[in-house]
């Protein structure tokens, strides 16, 4: 089980400093000023709480969804579908994508302050697998919606399967979807290589991502062009936290199952 301790925490604040350093003098900015503070936030957090394997998973979403975005971004520019500020996350993405995984976290870092006994373990190993299943989602989501955006040759808006433009709100199209089927597949296997899930979970993940990308989706086509304060980032944490839900659902579910 992972104990966090002061050690987890100094090395957290020394390690996120310093990529904070380089990232404000890098010229590719991935993060805006107040972004980075936030990511810094957010680094610190999760390596507390999870250490390198839980930062890990966090870094290579980060990493690989910040390049995707960046897939195409000429083309999707010109279109008027791309991204802001040409990719570069500031605090609302950076809590949009992980404010399910932050609660997740802090949930294991806490959890040796309280007296749960037995059940303490399964409780970590629940949050651990919602962790997981909520960047798995996520960077199923950022690969769908700009793989689809970039080279979908046709796409559908999910609640009436009619012909839509790239971009739409609810729009799905058949690159995107198995781009993002590979990339939850992909945080799974990685979750599941640092120790944090088992096999079966990386099951649970890839299901939970399917479920709620297109959940995400139905709720772009229905809701979100209705509702002036339903934004895409306030949507993105309703995704990841349904992905980390449904996950957790699943697992609890399918021990149940076993059990009897």
């Amino acid at each position: 089980m992972l104990s966090p301790s002061l050690n987890s925490w100094l090395i957290a604040v020394a390690l996120n400093t310093i990529l904070a350093l380089i990232a404000w003098i890098a010229p590719k900015k991935l993060l805006t000023p107040t972004g980075l503070l936030h990511g810094w936030l957010l680094g610190v957090l999760i390596w507390g709480c999870l250490g390198w394997q839980g930062y890990a998973v966090v870094m290579v979403y980060f990493l690989v969804g910040s390049a995707v975005t960046r897939i195409g971004m000429a083309e999707k520019e010109a279109a008027g579908i791309a991204e802001k500020r040409s990719g570069a996350r500031g605090p609302e993405n950076v809590w949009g994508s992980a404010a399910t995984a932050a609660i997740c976290a802090l949930g294991v870092g806490l959890l040796p302050w309280l007296n749960l006994g037995t059940v303490r373990g399964e409780i970590v190993s629940w949050l651990l697998l919602g962790y997981v299943a909520s960047f798995s989602t996520k960077l199923a989501d950022t690969c769908a919606s700009e793989i689809g955006k970039a080279y979908g040759q046709r796409t559908f808006l999910i609640t009436t399967l009619q012909p839509v433009p790239r971009g739409t709100e609810g729009a799905v199209s058949l690159e995107g979807t198995l781009a993002g089927i590979v990339a939850s597949v992909a945080i799974a296997l990685l979750g599941w290589g640092v120790g944090l899930i088992s096999p079966l979970g990386i099951g649970f993940c890839v299901i939970a991502a399917l479920i709620a990308t297109n959940l995400e989706s139905v709720i772009g086509a229905t809701l979100q062009t209705k509702i002036a304060w339903l934004s895409n980032e306030l949507v993105n944490v309703i995704n990841t936290l349904i992905g980390a839900i449904v996950a957790i659902g699943l697992a609890i579910g399918v021990s149940a199952f076993l059990s009897n």
